[in-house]
């Protein structure tokens, strides 16, 4: 895939999906700004990069960040045709035992870091006559979990801040998807499940798998695709395979 022509924002870029998200766009030629929390994990995936990458400190729960972050890219490039809200965070408790910190915390990140960078990236997509924007949720984004209400909350909240956005963005031929990744071999799901046999596939899936995703989504070959979304899950949302077979 060719998108040479393309200006990629990515949240959440220096470690797990996102960093692999970077590498795919990277290969596939596009103009890079790379945003995240942890600087020298950043700055360590944007020198491996090289070529037209940018590294920008930015912590999705603040408007200020958001809007240094597309200054940035304005400034490197001109413009910015893509915006990938990869950014977000896991905390499991029980709902009795969820602190009003962790709530907040995690619906600010997840959910409100991703609306954030939607507003923030929509006048300048506008300026270069449209653009694509994917917004990463998950299988907790359509069914439930057990101590998970914040991410599950703030996952579920993506797929309507997707809708909404789609709708009121089309005609400024801007396009608003949701991906919903399911159990991927990252950081973030190291020992959640001790087998895979409620994936009707059967085995964990790679962050490649989802970076090809995204890089349709971010393509002009998903031209008629917008307010939908995308799930790559193994089967997960199925329905359950046969655990006694």
């Amino acid at each position: 895939m060719d998108l040479s022509e393309k200006v990629v924002l990515i949240s959440g870029a220096a470690k797990g999906m996102g960093a692999h998200h970077a590498r795919a766009f990277a290969a596939a030629g596009a103009r890079l700004v790379l945003g995240d929390v942890l600087d020298a994990d950043l700055n360590a995936l944007a020198k491996e990069l090289g070529g037209d990458v940018v590294a920008v400190h930015l912590d999705v729960s603040k408007a200020s960040d958001w809007d240094a972050a597309v200054k940035a890219a304005m400034d490197a490039f001109g413009r910015i045709d893509v915006l990938v809200n990869n950014a977000g965070i896991l905390r499991i408790a029980p709902i009795e035992e969820y602190t009003d910190e962790l709530w907040d915390q995690v619906l600010g990140i997840n959910l409100s870091g991703s609306f954030k960078g939607i507003r923030a990236v929509i006048p300048a997509m506008k300026a270069a006559g449209g653009g694509s924007i994917i917004n990463v949720s998950s299988t907790a984004g359509l069914k439930g979990f057990q101590s998970c209400s914040a991410y599950i909350s703030s996952k579920f909240g993506i797929r309507g801040l997707t809708k909404a956005a789609a709708i009121e963005l089309a005609p400024h031929n801007i396009r608003v998807n949701s991906v919903h990744p399911g159990n991927i071999k990252t950081e973030m799901t190291d020992g959640l499940y001790p087998n895979y046999k409620h994936v009707p596939m059967n085995r964990i899936g790679q962050p490649d798998e989802i970076s090809k995703l995204v890089l349709f989504l971010a393509s002009d070959d998903s031209s008629f695709s917008t307010a939908a979304e995308f799930v790559a899950d193994g089967g997960e949302t199925g329905g359950m395979p046969d655990l006694f077979a």
